[in-house]
C-alpha cells in the first residue's frame, strides 16, 4: 500500500491538474509513442507560442482530474502513453499546432479532447484544426463582398449610360 506522503502528493497533483483543466478552453489527449525528445521539445515550444501547455501525466491522475471537473467520456482514451495539452485562451491556435505536428509525425496521434467543457471526438477536432484562420476567413468574405459590389457598380454604370443614350 502507498505511503501517506505519496497519497498526499498524488492528491495534490490531481487537484492542480483539475484546476488547470477548469481554466482551460481546450484539453487534448494525445498518444506520443515513438516521438523523440527533440520533437517533443519543438512541439512544446510551438505550443508555448500558441499559449498552450504540454504535459505527460499518468493516466490515473488524469482520470481523477477529469472526474473532479465532471468531464465524462474520455476514460476509454486514457490507455497507453498519454500527453495532456491544455490551452486557456483561444483553443484554435493550440489545436492547429498539435494537428500540424501530428500530420507531420506518423506516430503522434490525437485521441480526443474537450473544448469549452464539452467532449469532442478526434474527427471533430481535426475538422476544426483544418479551418482557415479568422483573418483568412475575413479576407475571403471581404473579397466575395467586394466582387459583388464591383459587379453592382458596373451594372449601375451601364444603366446610367443607357439612360444618357436614350435622352
Amino acid at each position: 500500500m502507498a505511503s501517506e506522503a505519496i497519497l498526499k502528493q498524488k492528491e495534490e497533483e490531481v487537484k492542480k491538474l483539475a484546476e488547470k483543466m477548469q481554466k482551460s478552453s481546450l484539453i487534448l489527449l494525445t498518444d506520443y509513442r515513438g516521438i523523440n525528445v527533440e520533437d517533443v521539445t519543438a512541439l512544446r515550444k510551438t505550443l508555448r507560442n500558441a499559449n498552450g501547455n504540454y504535459a505527460v501525466i499518468k493516466n490515473n491522475i488524469t482520470k481523477r482530474a477529469l472526474a473532479e471537473c465532471k468531464i465524462e467520456g474520455l476514460e476509454e482514451f486514457l490507455v497507453g502513453p498519454t500527453a495532456v495539452i491544455t490551452a486557456e485562451d483561444s483553443y484554435l491556435d493550440s489545436l492547429k499546432a498539435v494537428y500540424e505536428y501530428a500530420k507531420n509525425n506518423d506516430f503522434y496521434k490525437i485521441k480526443a479532447g474537450v473544448i469549452d467543457g464539452k467532449v469532442v471526438s478526434k474527427e471533430d477536432l481535426i475538422t476544426l484544426a483544418k479551418l482557415p484562420s479568422r483573418e483568412v476567413l475575413i479576407a475571403k468574405l471581404a473579397g466575395a463582398l467586394l466582387g459583388n459590389i464591383s459587379k453592382l457598380a458596373v451594372a449601375l454604370d451601364q444603366v446610367a449610360k443607357q439612360k444618357e443614350a436614350a435622352e
